[in-house]
């Protein structure tokens, strides 16, 4: 059986990846629908190596046509037609943050708790909605998940290292032309980062709320609790750096029971949806160059932290518009159609 699958903010860096990551997949989808505003109905859009979808108004969709939509088209719109989408019978995956804290949405990563899907469904007291996490969450809970099933964790500090595209297309632009405009003399104006981007990191990501953190951290920390135990303690502190592709974190953590460095190699060197790239020696790391375009996420400079009990250090990084955004997004309609939802 194929289904007919709807992304919403198609023309978008991570609506086009959406599309890119269920024709790789070969999601089994009879139609799919590219919907963006008005402005953009009747472009071309690519699919798959050869496809190409006719973008189509998201006001004049009808979602009862569709089984699934992949929604990445900002947190207003998702308030505004997810709901909509929901009650017509449409499984929605939002990749926005409207709707992840919301008790009746599950938040999912499909390594870390894929059996919580159920309650998406109206019977569940659910809404047909699912809820994608922040990119930065995202592959962190999957390189916690096995350290945490087996050493329980405690704690975690993780310092962030975000690439340009977690601010969209505008993002990545705005750290091309000022890169540019730096050597011929060009004066650097900021429009979609506070500070010049351009060989600089800002340590500001979102808003800033009362508490001094930014909702960037706050998001890190609800968004785990939420997807992994409410139990684990976490700090974050999120930075832009200039890279266009591939969110890095340094992560330390304390685990209230002891382990073995070669236990924790072995449990991430098995664990879905990770690998392991780490010899102590030049090069023996993974980076945002490497990550870009792969579907794992990559840990690396794996040692104890000796300075607190039980703890460890380790380097992660992975593509924030695949496993951060559109692959997670389609691994859940993918988990929906093995468990069987629709």
């Amino acid at each position: 059986m194929g289904y007919k699958v709807a992304v919403v903010g198609a023309t978008g860096a991570v609506g086009r990846e959406m599309l890119q990551t269920l024709s790789e997949r070969k999601f089994p989808a009879d139609e799919v629908f590219a919907l963006a505003s008005e402005k953009s109905t009747g472009k071309e859009i690519s699919y798959g190596e050869d496809g190409v979808i006719k973008v189509t108004s998201l006001d004049k969709f009808d979602f009862s046509s569709a089984d699934i939509a992949l929604f990445s088209a900002g947190g207003e719109l998702s308030k505004a037609y997810a709901p909509r989408a929901g009650q017509e019978g449409c499984l929605v995956i939002d990749n926005s943050s409207a709707f992840r804290m919301d008790p009746n949405v599950p938040l999912i990563v499909p390594e870390v708790n894929p059996d919580t899907l159920k309650q998406a469904k109206p019977e569940n007291k659910g809404k047909n909605i699912i809820a994608n996490p922040n990119c930065s969450t995202a592959q962190l809970v999957v390189a916690l998940k096995p350290i945490h099933d087996v050493f329980t964790i405690k704690r975690v500090v993780v310092s962030t290292y975000q690439a340009t595209s977690g601010a969209g297309s505008l993002g990545m632009e705005e750290l091309f032309n000022q890169t540019k405009g730096i050597f011929v003399n060009d004066t650097v104006t900021p429009e979609v980062f506070t500070k010049q981007i351009a060989f600089n990191a800002i340590p500001h990501i979102d808003v800033f709320m009362d508490d001094g953190f930014t909702k960037e951290e706050w998001k890190m920390q609800v968004e785990t609790a939420k997807i992994l135990d409410p139990n684990i303690k976490l700090v974050a502190h999120c930075v832009r750096i200039p890279v266009f592709i591939g969110h890095s974190e340094a992560v330390f953590i304390e685990t209230e029971k002891s382990f073995e460095e070669k236990q924790i190699r072995e449990l991430l060197r098995n664990a879905e949806g990770l690998a392991v790239i780490d010899m102590r020696s030049d090069e023996g790391y993974a980076t945002p160059v490497e990550c870009a375009g792969d579907d794992l996420v990559f840990v690396s400079r794996i040692r104890k932290d000796i300075t607190v009990e039980n703890g460890l250090v380790f380097w992660c990084v992975s593509d924030n518009l695949r496993k951060g955004a559109a692959l997670n997004s389609v691994q859940i309609a993918e988990l929906a159609v093995a468990q069987k939802y629709f």
